[in-house]
C-alpha cells in the first residue's frame, strides 16, 4: 500500500504521516504545489528524526503522479464520499489518496472515480472533519490489518 498526499497545506500534518509511513513502510507521495516547503522546521519536527526511513516521493502535478504511478487501483478518501472505508477489501498495490486539509479532493476526480471514493464515517454532525494525519492512520491500518500486516 502506499499513502498519496495531493496539495497538502499543514506541515505538521505531513510530518506526522511521514512518521506513521516510516513506521508502517508505506511510501509516502507528495503531489505538488505543497503548502510549505521540504525543508519546513515544523514538517522536520513533526516528523522527528524518522526523515531517512520514509520512502518519499514528489510529483510536480496530479498528472506526473499519473505518469509515473504504478498503481492497480487508487482509492480516494473524502468526506464528500458515500461508502465506508470499511467496505474496501484492501490489496497490496492500492494507493490511498488524501486531500489537502482546507478543501479535500476536488470535486471533479471524485464525480470520476465515486465507485473507488470512500469515507471515514462520523456519528458528531457538528464536526466537519477529521485531522488528515488522523484520517490517514485510521485507513492505513484498516488495510494493514486486512492484508495482515497490523
Amino acid at each position: 500500500m502506499q499513502v498519496v498526499l495531493f496539495q497538502p497545506e499543514i506541515p505538521p500534518n505531513t510530518g506526522s504521516i511521514a512518521r506513521l509511513c516510516a513506521a508502517t513502510l508505506t511510501p509516502l507521495h507528495l503531489i505538488e504545489p505543497l503548502g510549505f516547503k521540504i525543508d519546513d522546521k515544523h514538517l522536520k519536527r513533526a516528523g522527528l528524526d524518522y526523515w531517512k526511513f520514509v520512502d518519499l516521493r514528489v510529483h510536480k502535478s496530479w498528472d506526473d503522479f499519473i505518469r509515473k504511478s504504478t498503481a492497480k487501483r487508487l482509492l480516494y478518501i473524502s468526506k464528500r464520499a458515500v461508502k465506508s472505508y470499511t467496505s474496501v477489501h484492501y490489496e497490496e498495490n492500492d494507493y490511498l489518496v488524501f486531500g489537502p486539509e482546507t478543501q479535500g479532493l476536488p470535486q471533479q476526480l471524485l464525480d470520476e472515480n465515486s465507485a473507488h471514493s470512500f469515507c471515514i464515517p462520523m456519528a458528531g454532525h457538528g464536526v466537519r472533519s477529521l485531522n488528515l494525519s488522523n484520517a490517514v492512520s485510521i485507513v492505513l491500518y484498516e488495510g494493514l490489518r486486512q492484508l495482515g500486516r497490523a
